[in-house]
């Protein structure tokens, strides 16, 4: 049963470690709330003074249109050399508005070195500056060891650079360039303690960027014009030498029109060329006709035999008359014999045609050779005259190369130097026109409020951050307080029931509470405590009383004895009640109850050494008995653990009906564990916001992990007072009546 008690203790704490209780956050901070509302209403106090004391600052703007097109006169783009439709060109002209050039024209052109805020010698200190000032200068005359600067002294031109550079950065500093998105607009915001001077300053960022690109375009003309003047000269004499050569060219060559005449030479080439080809085809062919005639030699049988013989149209005709003849003499042999005239005349017909068609082959013979030697001797003439044509068309071809080549010339420079005047006089022309790329859309105007500091809402945050502060704090105060302080610190940190608390009474130092307090009327509320922990206890264990109780706690001065004691005294109205000191190391019974120190106790009664009449006291005053721890031993926890005290425990119970056991701290020793073993129950008595919660569920868990009960805990020394403002026990004493404590006091 107990070991199931404590699994379902351990899972709680687990469950509870798990989940955020607000309700204790809550109540932390309701504890603390006075604590939080002063330091919230302190803090705010302080940030309203310093916010009062800074001085005001207000914050005009203007509305600058930049144009992505800018007015084109002229075809000049190349002189400035910059794309205004690409989204590099407006992110530049930003950086230009807030680069130092145009803030040092600002600067200069309003004569900003004059103003107090600009000049660092008539510049007024507000008051958290002359804080800072003053602590650094307390600082060196404490820390004279550390580095210090020395004076310098500076000329006046030194000085007067300073100054410059110190406003310049001022302006820098309070400027603002704002683009409006997806347009062409930027906002020129200036902030400034004096409104009229930043309604000025304002405009006239806009006015010096328009200025300051007005004047870069008539310095980039002027260089550009400069430029073209240089280098025209330049071109113009090259052009002039260029012409030069070209005309004592044609005039040494004695030349007026060099392309017609390449032109005719090219044409008399090819002519040539085409005769010389015709001439050479020619004579292959008659030189064919010529090797075979050579070869036939003078028969006239072989040469009729040959195809250019026999295809020629005169031995055609003359060769057809032949086979006519023949034709005859056959027809005629046939009738007539040889001596017949006919006969005889058609032989001498046949024979006249043969002799005809000899002189025929032999006259194409020797036209054949005619024809081969004057194709040979025409081929080698037109061969001749092709080497002249090929050689003056060369030199006419180089004598164009070169015209051309100094007509190039000519050409090229001569475009330059045209272009070169053209781009003279658009930049020329384009030098008086001033056409701006931006122009001021909205002037700023005097702000009639200031944009700095907001007061109200520097003032509203600094309540709320303060009074976050505030609960931030109360909660880390509370975690890191380890001290049980409350109901709920009893159940959340140690997982135990609450008997029942003690109320803290005044009283002297160094000193326990009287003896018989619990019986002073005027200290009702402390009796009705011990009565009310009396009846928690009896109510608890209603079905098996707990005879024997152990009064435990962590370490000394928790006032267990005390509580031992009065638990005593309220049992002892009702019940026949024993208290027992079993501290033998340090007992604190005899004293409170004045015995004398060598009256025997329960270690005398353990050792056999006195009788148990001879140890028991009578507290006639509240009928309690006592046994005291009597003689200390040297060994008390060998006695505490022998079956002796064992036994006087059992014949204890069988004589009183409660046993009050006062042990001794079991962070100290480990005695109150030994004699748990002999008791029903364990009270554990805490000391209110003194000891840490891990030492009590240390102390607790020894007797846990023993299997001893522990009935619940004694919250001790608990401060009514400031309690009832924190509302902490309100709920555990309104169950009982107690809760207007002050009332109770004064009646009693």
């Amino acid at each position: 049963m107990n070991a199931q008690t404590n699994v379902g203790q351990i899972e709680a704490k687990l469950l509870e470690q798990e989940t955020i209780d607000l309700g204790l956050y809550w109540h932390i901070v309701m504890r603390f709330k006075w604590r939080i509302i002063s330091l919230s209403v302190l803090i705010t106090i302080l940030v309203a003074l310093i916010v009062m004391s800074i001085t005001p600052r207000y914050i005009a703007t203007a509305k600058l249109l930049i144009e992505s097109n800018e007015a084109k006169v002229l075809s000049i783009q190349e002189v400035y050399g910059l794309d205004a439709s690409r989204k590099e060109y407006f992110q530049t002209q930003y950086e230009i508005l807030r680069s130092r050039k145009v803030a040092e024209n600002v600067v200069e052109k309003l004569n900003l070195t004059e103003e107090a805020n600009y000049n660092f010698e008539l510049r007024n200190e507000d008051t958290l500056d002359k804080w800072k000032t003053s602590v650094k200068e307390q600082l060196a005359g404490l820390l004279p060891f550390m580095p210090q600067k020395p004076p310098v002294a500076y000329t006046p031109e030194q000085l007067q650079s300073i100054k410059q550079r110190y406003a310049v950065v001022q302006v820098m500093k309070n400027l603002q360039i704002l683009p409006i998105s997806n347009t062409q607009i930027v906002n020129i915001s200036y902030e400034d303690e004096d409104p009229e001077l930043a309604a000025l300053i304002a405009n006239t960022v806009g006015d010096v960027y328009i200025e300051s690109y007005l004047q870069a375009r008539f310095e980039m003309t002027e260089k550009a014009t400069t430029w073209l003047n240089e280098s025209l000269e330049g071109l113009r004499a090259k052009l002039l030498a260029a012409e030069k050569q070209l005309s004592d060219f044609y005039e040494t060559e004695q030349l007026v029109n060099i392309d017609g005449v390449v032109g005719l030479a090219s044409e008399e080439l090819q002519k040539l060329s085409q005769q010389l080809l015709e001439a050479q085809t020619n004579l292959k062919q008659n030189e064919v006709i010529f090797n075979q005639v050579k070869q036939s030699g003078a028969n006239i049988a072989e040469l009729s035999t040959l195809n250019e013989v026999i295809n020629h149209p005169s031995v055609v005709s003359v060769k057809r008359e032949e086979v006519k003849a023949q034709s005859r003499v056959s027809e005629i042999s046939k009738v007539y014999g040889p001596k017949h005239p006919k006969m005889i005349a058609a032989n001498a017909e046949l024979e006249s045609i043969q002799s005809s068609l000899a002189a025929q082959i032999r006259e194409l013979v020797s036209g054949i050779t005619v024809d081969y030697r004057n194709a040979t001797q025409k081929v080698a003439e037109l061969k001749i005259e092709v080497e002249r044509a090929k050689q003056r068309f060369r030199q006419l071809s180089n004598l164009d190369n070169r015209s051309k080549t100094l007509q190039r010339e000519v050409d090229v420079n001569q475009q330059l130097y045209s272009s070169f005047f053209t781009r003279l006089k658009e930049t020329n022309e384009l030098g008086g026109f001033e056409s701006a790329n931006a122009r001021l859309l909205d002037v700023a105007t005097k702000p009639g409020a200031p944009a700095k500091p907001k007061k109200a809402l520097i003032i509203a945050a600094a309540l709320i951050v303060s009074l976050g502060f505030g609960v931030f704090l109360a909660i880390a105060l509370d975690a890191l307080n380890s001290g049980i302080r409350t109901l709920d610190d009893v159940e959340r940190k140690l997982s135990q029931r609450m008997l029942g608390l003690i109320p803290w009474e005044a009283h002297k130092k160094k000193e326990n509470v009287p003896l018989r307090h619990f019986f002073d009327s005027k200290h009702h509320t402390f009796s009705e405590s011990v009565r009310t922990l009396r009846t928690s206890l009896q109510l608890l264990n209603i079905d098996k009383p707990s005879k024997t109780i152990l009064i435990a706690s962590s370490v000394p001065k928790e006032g267990k004895s005390t509580v031992a004691i009065n638990l005593g005294f309220a049992l002892g109205q009702l019940h026949k009640v024993l208290i027992v000191d079993t501290d033998l190391r340090r007992p604190t019974l005899g004293k409170q109850f004045d015995l004398p120190g060598f009256q025997p106790g329960i270690a005398n009664l353990i050792a056999g050494t006195h009788k148990l009449d001879e140890c028991i006291v009578h507290d006639e005053f509240s009928g309690v008995d006592l046994i005291c721890a009597g003689t200390v031993p040297n060994n008390p926890q060998e006695l505490l653990a022998s079956d002796q005290f064992k036994n006087i425990m059992k014949s204890f119970a069988e004589t009183y009906e409660y046993i009050i056991v006062d042990s001794a701290p079991i962070q100290a020793v480990s005695d109150a564990v030994v004699v748990s073993k002999v008791c029903d129950s364990v009270i554990y008595v805490v000391k209110s916001d003194s000891t840490s919660h891990k030492m009590i569920n240390s102390g607790l868990s020894r007797f846990i992990s023993l299997g001893h009960r522990v009935d619940g805990i004694v919250l001790n020394q608990v401060d009514l007072k400031k309690a009832k403002k924190q509302g902490e026990y309100a709920g555990f004493y309104d169950q009982y009546g107690y809760n207007n404590y002050q009332t109770d006091t004064k009646q009693v």
